[in-house]
């Protein structure tokens, strides 16, 4: 009998770069658009395999700050397929026990999207079983300028002295502050870089590359990147006890 993953190491906290939307509906003589939403139905499928799994937080690479740079009819497309996926899927969020948060600068997005954010947060905030999280409109660098900028601000207000910073002071102060550093980054879509996602969190993060286009990725899928996951020996920068 095939050995359950359950039975062996599971990451806490699965952060995914979602790849392969708009080449998966090319692929199908389709609109971008539609792999977008596609890709929703894969969020469903990942999110109930990674609870039944056993993982604690899930981070989905949702919009970067550099994907303002798309096709305006395409950033209004994910916008608006967001908020309607507020509204679709927050009961099932709340009845599978999710609680939703969104990572991220929300200063750009417009009024309603953040009113949706807003009303996912709030209608899930008592969700135990596992946090999800959607980075939005986020990216590390964008996020480590940020930082540097408020701790510089409590330096020059004399709440904070330069030589207290350290790595612990920087954590405290991202985006990310509330969660655990990623265990295990999934990238989908065949491509082999971060592109700007949890640089600093990813530091001892493992990383799973695969050529499965997002839309297409499933249980299955997820359980062969953990599977992976539970034969690596992380070490975190020390040798390996005898």
């Amino acid at each position: 009998m095939a050995e359950n993953i359950k039975d062996k190491k599971t990451p806490c906290h699965v952060a995914i770069i979602m790849d392969g939307n708009g080449r998966w509906a090319q692929q199908r003589g389709l609109e971008r658009p539609e792999g977008h939403i596609a890709g929703v139905e894969a969020v469903r499928r990942v999110l109930k395999a990674a609870v039944a799994e056993g993982v604690k937080y899930l981070t989905l690479y949702t919009f970067s700050t550099e994907n303002w740079g798309r096709p305006k009819e395409e950033v209004d497309a994910i916008m608006e397929l967001f908020c309607k996926s507020v509204v679709a899927e927050t009961p099932e969020l709340k009845a599978q026990g999710v609680r939703a948060r969104i990572m991220g600068d929300r200063s750009a997005l417009s009024e309603k999207v953040n009113h949706y954010i807003d009303r996912i947060e709030n209608e899930t905030a008592e969700g135990e079983r596992i946090t999800l999280i959607f980075a939005m409109n986020y990216s590390s660098r964008h996020e480590l300028t940020e930082t540097m900028k408020v701790l510089a601000q409590k330096v020059a207000e004399g709440s904070l002295r330069a030589e207290e910073i350290d790595a612990a002071t920087i954590s405290a102060n991202l985006y990310s502050c509330d969660y655990p550093d990623p265990d295990l980054i999934i990238r989908t879509g065949g491509e082999y870089r971060l592109s700007n996602f949890l640089m600093w969190q990813a530091a001892y993060s493992e990383l799973f590359f695969t050529p499965t286009l997002w839309p297409d990725f499933d249980h299955d899928s997820l359980k062969e990147a953990l599977e992976a996951y539970s034969g690596r020996n992380r070490r975190f920068g020390l040798v390996e006890a005898k």
